[in-house]
């Protein structure tokens, strides 16, 4: 039996993710499962939380919630805060829980008016990439199903960017006519490639997805190539509208490792060298300064 000093909570719109904190900060133990928002009414989060890590409670016990999970359609609304703000920032917004065990709040997410844009989880990976870089000037990536981009400056994020990349992936990929010539694999000249195509004509973004069908029709291309090909042609425009955040700042990346590597790759080829860091890592950091931030009065 593992008994929780806290739990830390991930609750993206497609997954769910939980881990028991020990009191000195330490991880006794992590859980996964498919619940995410997208799956649950409001009603359903608890039932869904306790299947999940109902083990790791036994008294009363601290749960600090990230994600999707302060949406509107979420658990209970945790409202946005206005950039350019600290990352995170009370007061935290309590979770109704039947279980009097549990003691749930969720971090807000971040909004932007002009352009209008909003984050719900990666504000928490920005304030645990700051708690471990004091000082970090410069701008996060941050690759994903919806990826940001976003300038930090003196401890605060002063605008941020986001982009469907990793979406439109999974459609096209998916859903698409596309999908009947990409292959398992991967091709790494092909996507060096199409990075470099979409970066110098993103224009022609529509125009070159359509090309990868017809060059396998034609034979012309293979079907790892084919699937490396999309993702270089997606991110190359991804990184076309950035440009403004990147080029000439230092660049940092958290997200899972291979991802990251394909964007510290696209981005090397622009000449720019970049810091990882592990998205996990930086979530688990992130909520450990919420919990701190957790009985501090609004300000």
């Amino acid at each position: 039996m593992t008994r929780a000093a806290w739990i830390a909570v991930d609750w993206g719109t497609t997954h769910l993710r939980a881990w028991a904190m020990g009191a000195q900060g330490e991880v006794l133990a992590e859980a996964a499962s498919d619940e995410g928002m997208g799956r649950l009414r409001p009603e359903g989060f608890e039932p869904a939380l306790l299947r999940l890590a109902g083990s790791w409670v036994e008294g009363p016990t601290e749960v600090i919630v990230c994600g999707m999970a302060g949406s509107r359609q979420g658990w209970a609304e945790a409202p946005y805060r206005a950039v350019p703000c600290t990352p995170l920032g009370p007061p935290l917004a309590p979770a109704p829980a039947r279980d009097p065990r549990l003691a749930v709040r969720i971090v807000p997410g971040l909004k932007q008016t002009r352009p209008p844009d909003v984050m719900r989880g990666e504000e928490t990976q920005i304030a645990g990439f700051l708690a471990s870089h004091p000082g970090f000037d410069g701008v996060l990536c941050l690759p994903g199903t919806h990826s940001k981009w976003a300038h930090v400056s003196a401890g605060e994020v002063v605008s941020f960017a986001s982009f469907l990349t990793g979406e439109l992936f999974a459609l096209l990929a998916d859903r698409s006519v596309l999908r009947h010539g990409l292959g398992p694999g991967w091709d790494e000249a092909a996507f060096a490639g199409a990075v470099s195509d979409a970066l110098a004509r993103p224009e022609r973004l529509a125009g070159g997805l359509f090309g990868i069908r017809a060059a396998g029709l034609l034979g012309q291309t293979t079907g790892d190539a084919a699937r490396a090909r999309l993702s270089g042609l997606l991110i190359g425009a991804e990184l076309a509208a950035a440009r403004p955040y990147w080029l000439g700042r230092r660049v940092a990346l958290i997200g899972a490792e291979r991802l990251s590597a394909l964007y510290a790759a696209a981005l090397a080829a622009q000449g720019l060298a970049t810091e990882r860091a592990d998205a996990r890592a930086m979530t688990l950091a992130g909520l450990a300064a919420a919990r701190a931030l957790a009985t501090e009065p609004a300000r």
